[in-house]
């Protein structure tokens, strides 16, 4: 088999990994090497399915000594195999990046004889490009379950990023559907990771050529909709991971049917994307908005509302801290009112120094009224809109809920994962009203 065909098989392979995001990284390369590290990234190309890539994603190998039930790749399944050596690897990076195809790596692997062998040859590819080929572009490579803590520091000095996947929302879940990896195996590198970055900020206020051990933090991913868990018990996860190994992120996957087994979603399921759309919105308010987890949901209300984003859920079960002056509120209230982020919370606090804010100039400020209007008091608006709760509901229904589909797809047909009847979908003329019934058992 060449090199070509390699590629082929191992790029296809790696595409359910879901962690091609900005670097945070900044770094040039030496005199005598090639590539950079923007913090932001540069992404400049589209794969077929539409996806954005700044990164050469590709698995090390697709043979695997386990056997995953929702993986593509378990050594049960009936598909072509191949596996880089270190060195085809390493070479063909190095080739696509002279050719400007690409602007870093993003390596992972199936288990080829144990996670140690893995990471062994994942490190030598890595290594190869650094030493070698003098290749200072960005690095992302996945650390696997179970692998030494002399791999797992040999690994993360040779990386920008470094991961380790929770694969599931829960230890059963683990249990049920990956019954060869084991949670200890992945939350032991983790914290090794998080106590050696910790580490190296010490070492390098220190000493100044001290290695940077990956400095683009770590991250790790989750796949959503092949398992039982609630949204409320993801998201109260990825808080408590992010709160206990300062992650950078946790990326959701949708989950998409491609092995046929009796716990795993029919194949014919269409994969959740509405729902991950909903974790990301969800965890995007935990890092940058202050919420906790408690706050977006809870166990009486376990899964995200379809029809609306979860601020604007959120202040809509939450009218008692609203209308909020725009020109007298703290800016962590501002935070919280929808259509309102950080950086247009921060341009009210400085805008207001000089005059009073009507809603033309939080318009010009950057501020979303269609949905900011319902929650704020402004200069020229000195009581704010008197709208009842169902009424605000209806009046902020997101179309995205109609784009991706209302319901959300679980393995349980319970009557808070279904809205509206799927045959009716082509025949909707008002979007809007059609969604009322579903918020009406809601509100």
């Amino acid at each position: 088999m060449n090199i070509m065909d390699k590629l082929t098989i191992l790029s296809d392979s790696a595409k359910y990994d879901a962690a091609c995001t900005s670097s945070g990284v900044s770094r040039s390369a030496p005199a005598d090497g090639i590539g950079a590290v923007l913090p932001a990234g540069c992404c400049h190309s589209f794969s077929a399915d539409g996806r954005c890539i700044t990164l050469l994603k590709v698995l090390m190998s697709n043979s695997c000594i386990y056997d995953c039930k929702y993986c593509i790749n378990r050594k049960s399944n009936d598909v072509p195999r191949a596996t880089f050596t270190p060195e085809e690897l390493a070479e063909l990076t190095i080739e696509f990046y002279r050719r400007n195809y690409i602007e870093g790596l993003f390596l992972s692997s199936g288990v080829v004889g144990s996670p140690d062998n893995t990471s062994e040859r994942m490190a030598k590819a890595i290594e190869t490009l650094r030493y070698k080929h003098k290749f200072w572009g960005y690095i992302h490579t996945k650390i696997i379950p179970g692998t030494s803590p002399e791999l797992v520091q040999k690994l993360s000095l040779l990386a920008d990023r470094v991961s380790v996947n929770v694969e599931l929302p829960s230890e059963t879940s683990l249990g049920t559907l990956a019954p060869e990896k084991k949670r200890k195996d992945i939350f032991v590198p983790m914290g090794q990771i998080t106590q050696g970055i910790v580490q190296n900020s010490t070492d390098i206020v220190r000493y100044k050529k001290a290695p940077a051990f990956a400095p683009g933090g770590q991250a790790t991913q989750m796949i959503i909709g092949a398992s039982p868990e609630t949204d409320f018990s993801i998201i109260k996860l990825a808080e408590g991971l992010y709160g206990k190994y300062d992650l950078r992120r946790v990326f959701y996957s949708a989950y998409i049917p491609a092995m046929e087994d009796k716990m795993l979603p029919a194949l014919d399921t269409k994969p959740p994307l509405l729902r991950e759309h909903r974790l990301y919105q969800a965890d995007f308010l935990m890092r940058q908005y202050h919420f906790e987890a408690d706050e977006i949901l809870n166990d009486d209300a376990p899964n995200f509302n379809p029809f609306m984003d979860p601020k604007c859920n959120w202040a809509v079960n939450n009218l008692q801290f609203f209308p909020v002056d725009v020109n007298k509120a703290e800016y962590e209230e501002l935070l919280r009112i929808p259509g309102v982020g950080p950086t247009s919370a921060k341009r009210i606090v400085t805008a207001r120094r000089h005059s009073k804010l009507g809603m033309s100039e939080l318009k010009r400020i950057g501020v979303v009224l269609k949905r900011a209007r319902y929650f704020v008091i402004t200069n020229d608006e000195p009581r704010g809109l008197t709208l009842d709760k169902f009424s605000t509901a209806k009046a902020l229904i997101d179309p995205k809920s109609f784009s991706m589909g209302v319901e959300q797809i679980s393995l349980f047909d319970t009557e808070q994962t279904r809205y509206l009847p799927e045959d009716k979908m082509p025949e909707i003329r008002d979007v809007r009203e059609e969604a009322t019934l579903g918020l009406a058992a809601r509100f």
